[in-house]
């Protein structure tokens, strides 16, 4: 095995420095480590919004990033331009004999480091990259026939039964620490990066490795209820750790194992979760398509969503007048966050109330979610809409008002973001436009002035969905 002078371990949706698969291979095969993170401008410069809680998160992860490689005795040298060129010149100029990095199955991303990775190999520097954001990646589980798996159940018995305590160790980044090259450089401010600071801090939501592990600790004292809290908005049930999970400032190892090691129903469904997620990746890397806007089920590519006039803005802006719906957009567009719960509910409701094209709602939440995955968002996106892998049945179809009752039964999530419905009794909170008109005036909430009107009737549209699949679908399904 080659041992390097010096190499150069490059950042990306990694920001942490303890268990990194790249940080520890680069420190075990060479006398002198330096870290290195870019901003990317290709990333960053074609973002929509300046107000960007993602770049802010980012921000202030590789700020604690930075420091915490300091108090190791090494550093982060940070750069903000394009990444594919500053990585070639960085190592250049240190005359790294090899560069590190971690895996990123993001098609675009893949592009990125081949050029790079041919681009160093040019100059005769070696290029070592890794798996780290998953447990099981690529073609690491396959069916017995050697093909990717298309339904979970399935991918998630035969992950499973792959998984050993050696899947789930960590790197010991520690024991070869003494390795790190002391350089760092200034870390550009927000506004230098052209984002201005959002309501990220009034979140509470911490950022960087001391808020993952914060995040955690916490989750792992209510994991039990889990399986039982998961599903209801106005409950403290998720982990939370989504944002954490897809800027690699937590340790997916670290996860699966405590939740594989503990037991019982609430730890079992979380690592389904996590296991759903090694699955929509392994999906993104056989399928890349699904990426650009095409359906998993080719037979549902060109279905011809009505898209009917001003539906996509009313869904988008919570004007739909289904209280579930307009809470939880509300509840996007203001913390860059949605319960997971929701965001089916919406999902399924853009697509099978409003008729309109998931890749549309794929997109927008693409540029909301502070945690937005792409393997994760087009998968979950696919599902709702009936177009992807494992999809949930086109004729299954979420009703947005029995979704309200059974999962916000008191209407707690709904007031929370819906002021307006505050007074509205809960008979009435999932159905407003129901109650009678002195009911409305007593609540101070007239339907049609105060809060909307249904923009749909939900049985009408349930029909016209149903019409619209079974037209695209297999004649055994129809």
């Amino acid at each position: 095995m080659t041992e390097y002078a010096r190499a150069l371990v490059w950042f990306r949706r990694d920001l942490r420095d303890f268990d990194h698969a790249a940080l520890y291979y680069a420190l075990k095969r060479s006398r002198q480590v330096t870290c290195v993170f870019v901003f990317d401008r290709e990333i960053l410069d074609a973002l929509p919004d300046p107000a960007d809680r993602r770049v802010e998160f980012i921000h202030a992860s590789v700020t604690e990033l930075q420091q915490a490689l300091q108090a190791r005795g090494g550093g982060l040298v940070v750069r903000h331009g394009v990444a594919r060129d500053e990585i070639v010149q960085l190592a250049a100029e240190l005359e790294a004999e090899a560069v590190f990095f971690n895996h990123d199955d993001d098609p675009a991303a893949l592009a990125r480091d081949t050029a790079v990775e041919a681009a160093l190999r040019a100059r005769g520097i070696a290029v070592h990259h890794t798996k780290d954001a998953v447990i099981f990646e690529r073609e690491e589980v396959l069916t017995a026939g050697g093909t990717p798996y298309s339904v979970f159940t399935p991918y998630r018995n035969a992950w499973l039964k792959r998984l050993t305590p050696f899947d789930l160790q960590a790197y010991p980044v520690e024991a070869y620490a003494a390795r790190l090259a002391a350089q760092s450089t200034p870390i550009p401010g927000l506004r230098e990066l052209g984002f201005i600071p959002t309501n990220l801090r009034d979140m509470a939501l911490p950022t960087g490795m001391t808020g993952g592990a914060q995040l955690f600790e916490d989750f792992l004292d209510r994991i039990d209820r889990y399986q039982d809290t998961r599903g209801f908005p106005a409950v403290k049930g998720p982990s939370y750790l989504s944002v954490h999970l897809r800027f690699g400032t937590v340790s997916i190892r670290q996860l699966a194992a405590a939740a594989w090691q503990r037991g019982g129903r609430g730890a079992q469904t979380w690592l389904s979760e996590l296991i759903w997620r090694d699955f929509y990746h392994q999906i993104l890397w056989h399928r890349p398509d699904v990426a650009a806007g095409h359906a998993f089920k080719r037979q549902y590519d060109a279905l011809p969503w009505p898209n009917p006039p001003g539906h996509f803005e009313a869904w988008c802006e919570a004007r739909t007048g289904y209280p579930l719906v307009d809470a939880a957009m509300r509840q996007l567009n203001q913390t860059g966050y949605m319960h997971n719960r929701l965001r089916m509910v919406t999902a399924s409701f853009l697509t099978k109330d409003l008729l309109v094209d998931w890749r549309l709602g794929e997109r927008y939440f693409a540029d909301k979610l502070i945690d937005f995955d792409l393997a994760a968002n087009s998968g979950g996106w696919q599902w709702a809409a009936s177009v992807g892998c494992d999809a949930q049945p086109w004729f299954r179809i979420f009703n947005p008002v029995t979704q309200s009752g059974r999962f916000d039964a008191q209407g707690h999530f709904i007031r929370r973001y819906l002021p307006e419905l505050v007074r509205v009794p809960e008979k009435f909170i999932h159905a407003p436009w129901t109650m009678p008109v002195a009911e409305q005036q007593r609540s101070g909430c007239v339907i049609g002035r105060d809060y909307p009107l249904p923009i749909v009737d939900h049985a009408v549209q349930r029909a016209q969905a149903l019409a619209l699949f079974r037209q695209a679908s297999p004649p055994a399904l129809k």
